[in-house]
C-alpha cells in the first residue's frame, strides 16, 4: 500500500530552509484551497428578520430578495477542556442573538505571505442565506470551504446567486483546522477527525433548524470545493454522516485525489489527503514530546496540551503536519477510495467534477524555484515523478504539442492528480447511485486567486476558478454570465430533485461504470456546454494503469 503521508510532512523534515523554505510551505498551505470572494453583502438598511432556532431567536439582515443570518453557533466553543473533544451541542440562549455579522474564523495561518495566526478556537459558527419570499420545503445546500484543512472559513462564500436564482436555502460552515481539527494521540483514543465531526455537528444543526428558515431538512445537499470536496467524499463514507445528507457535490476534490512525488518541488513527496490513523497518532506522540507534554499518564498529556496557548500550537509545522483526514477509526473506518470501490458508501445521488487546468494554479507558484527547462527539463520532471511510467506519459503528452514544456507538465499533472481520479470515483459511484460528472473548461474565467500573472503561463481554468460562477460576485461578461446562470441552475435543480436536468437546458448525461461514459463540459459560448468524452481526451486509461504514489523517500536534489 502506498505511503499516504501528505507531501507537507516530508517537506518539513527534509525540505529547503530559510526564505525559500518558508515560501514553499506557504505555497503548499494554499493547496486544495480557494480564494475568498470579497466581504459579506452589506445590509440594505431595511428590516431585521427574526427566526426562532432550536437554541433561541436570531436576528438577521434583509437584502431585498434574500436574507442573511450570520455567526450562528452550531456547537459549544471547543476551548479549554473542550479542545480536542468531539463537538458538543450549542447551549440555549436567553434573548435574541444578533446574527448580522459572521462569527470568528477558526485558528489559521495566512495561506500566502508572512504572518502569525489569526482567528479563534471559538469558531464553530455557520451562516444561513434564505429567500425573503415566504415559502417552505426548499432544498438546502450546505457548503464546506476549501483551504487544505489549514485555512479558510464559510463567510467569504456568498451564495446569493444560488439562493435568488434557484430558490434554495444555503448554509456555509466553519470547522476546526490544522492541529486543532486533525490532531491524533493515544490519549485521544486515536485521531478522531475533529474537523469532520464539526461538519457533522453542523449538519445535525441544519436538520434541526432548516425548516425554520424555509428549508426542507430531508433535502440537504452537501457541496464543497478542494478540501471541501474531500470533505464531501468523507461524508459519503463516514458512518456518522448517515441520514444527514440527501445528495452530494464534490468539486475539485475526490476520494482518489493525489499528487505524484516531486510534482511541484524536488523536496516534496506525494500528496495524499487521507492517511492511516496510526500515522497521525505516532506523529502526535512526537509532537507532544516536542511541546514538552510527554507526561507519564494519558490524562496528564492532555492536560498539558490543552493548557498550551494557541500560539504554541498554531505553527507552520503543526498546522501543516496535521492537515489530513485519518482513516481506520470510527469516523472513517476504511480508506475512502477503497470504500467507494467496495460500494460501502451512503446511497445518495452525486455530482463530481474538476476544472480543466487544475494544477496551473499551484505550478505557477513554484516554477521559479523548480523550472521546467525545455524538453530536457520536462523529461527530468517526468522521470522524478513517474519513474518507469515516464515514457508512456511523454508519449501521451509530447512537449511539442504544447506552447511550453511547463504547460505540458501542468496538463499531465492536472489529469493525473484531479481529472482522472475524479472520473475513477465517478465510475465507482455510478455502479450504485445516479452520478453526474462535469469538467469546467472556461480558460477565460476571472482570476480569483489573488496571485500575480506569470508570463507565458496563463492560469486558464485553474483550481477554484469555477467558484465565481456559483458564488457572488459573478462574472459580468455576457457569455460567462450565461454560463453562471446555467451552472446555478444545474446545481440547484440537483439539490431539488437529485438530477441536474430540466427542459430547455443542455442534457447532462449520467455517468456509468464504463470508462467511455461522457461528462458535461461547462464553458461559455455556442456549444460550450455539451457532453464530452473526458476519460479519452485526458488519457485516463494511462493514469488508471500507473501505480498510485509511492512511499516518500528522503529528499532528493533538484534535477539538472
Amino acid at each position: 500500500m502506498p505511503d499516504p503521508r501528505p507531501a507537507l510532512r516530508p517537506a518539513l523534515r527534509h525540505g529547503p530552509r530559510g526564505r525559500r523554505g518558508r515560501a514553499v510551505l506557504l505555497t503548499l498551505a494554499a493547496l486544495l484551497g480557494a480564494a475568498g470572494w470579497g466581504p459579506p453583502a452589506a445590509a440594505d438598511g431595511g428590516s431585521r428578520p427574526v427566526v426562532n432556532t432550536a437554541e433561541g431567536p436570531v436576528r438577521g439582515r434583509a437584502h431585498g430578495t434574500y436574507a442573511t443570518f450570520e455567526g450562528l453557533p452550531y456547537a459549544a466553543p471547543p476551548t479549554g477542556p473542550l479542545r480536542w473533544r468531539l463537538p458538543r451541542a450549542a447551549p440555549r440562549r436567553a434573548g435574541i442573538l444578533d446574527a448580522g455579522a459572521p462569527g470568528t474564523r477558526c485558528v489559521q495561518l495566512p495561506p500566502l505571505g508572512p504572518g502569525g495566526p489569526s482567528g479563534s478556537e471559538d469558531c464553530l459558527y455557520l451562516n444561513v442565506t434564505a429567500p425573503t419570499k415566504p415559502g417552505r420545503g426548499r432544498p438546502v445546500l450546505v457548503w464546506f470551504h476549501g483551504g487544505g484543512f489549514r485555512n479558510g472559513a464559510g463567510d467569504p462564500y456568498r451564495p446569493e446567486p444560488l439562493v435568488t436564482r434557484g430558490g434554495v436555502v444555503a448554509v456555509t460552515v466553519n470547522y476546526r483546522l490544522g492541529v486543532f481539527g486533525f490532531f491524533g494521540h493515544p490519549a485521544l483514543g486515536g485521531a478522531p477527525d475533529f474537523g469532520l465531526a464539526d461538519q457533522q455537528a453542523a449538519l445535525r444543526w441544519v436538520r434541526a433548524n432548516a425548516a425554520r428558515f424555509g428549508g426542507d431538512p430531508g433535502r440537504v445537499t452537501v457541496f464543497g470545493e478542494s478540501a471541501g470536496g474531500l470533505s464531501v467524499c468523507a461524508h459519503l463514507v463516514s458512518p456518522a454522516s448517515a441520514g444527514l445528507l440527501r445528495r452530494a457535490v464534490a468539486q475539485s476534490g475526490s476520494c482518489s485525489t493525489t499528487m505524484p512525488p516531486y510534482a511541484l518541488l524536488p523536496t516534496l513527496g506525494a500528496y495524499v489527503p487521507f492517511v492511516p490513523e496510526r500515522r497521525t497518532v505516532s506523529d502526535g506522540v512526537r509532537a507532544a514530546a516536542r511541546l514538552g507534554c510527554a507526561a507519564p499518564t494519558s490524562g496528564a498529556v492532555l492536560d498539558c496540551l490543552r493548557a498550551l496557548p494557541v500560539a504554541r500550537l498554531a505553527t507552520t509545522e503543526l498546522m501543516n503536519g496535521f492537515s489530513a483526514l485519518s482513516y481506520g477509526g470510527a469516523a472513517l473506518p476504511l480508506e475512502p477510495r477503497r470504500a467507494l470501490e467496495s460500494g460501502r458508501f451512503h446511497r445518495v445521488p452525486v455530482m463530481i467534477g474538476t476544472t480543466l487546468d487544475e494544477m496551473r494554479l499551484f505550478l505557477a507558484q513554484t516554477l521559479a524555484a523548480y523550472p521546467v527547462d525545455g524538453e530536457r527539463g520536462y523529461r527530468e520532471h517526468l522521470s522524478a515523478s513517474f519513474g518507469a511510467g515516464a515514457p508512456a506519459v511523454e508519449a501521451a503528452y509530447p512537449p511539442a504539442a504544447f506552447p511550453t514544456a511547463a504547460l505540458a507538465w501542468a496538463t499531465a499533472l492536472s489529469d493525473a492528480s484531479f481529472t482522472c481520479p475524479a472520473l475513477r470515483d465517478g465510475r465507482a459511484l455510478a455502479r450504485h447511485v445516479p452520478t453526474y460528472g462535469y469538467l469546467f473548461a472556461d480558460r477565460d474565467a476571472p482570476d480569483s486567486s489573488g496571485l500575480p500573472p506569470l508570463a507565458g503561463f496563463p492560469y486558464g481554468a485553474a483550481h477554484g476558478f469555477e467558484l465565481p460562477y456559483l458564488f457572488a460576485p459573478v462574472p459580468s461578461a455576457p457569455p460567462q454570465l450565461r454560463l453562471s446562470r446555467a451552472m446555478t441552475g444545474y446545481w440547484t435543480r440537483f439539490a431539488r430533485t437529485g438530477s441536474p436536468d430540466a427542459p430547455g437546458a443542455v442534457g447532462w448525461p449520467r455517468l456509468t461504470p464504463a470508462a467511455s461514459a461522457p461528462v458535461l463540459r461547462l464553458a461559455p459560448g455556442p456549444e460550450g456546454i455539451r457532453p464530452f468524452a473526458a476519460a479519452t481526451a485526458h488519457h485516463c486509461a494511462l493514469w488508471d494503469a500507473l501505480p498510485a504514489p509511492a512511499p516518500t523517500p528522503p529528499a532528493r536534489k533538484a534535477a539538472r
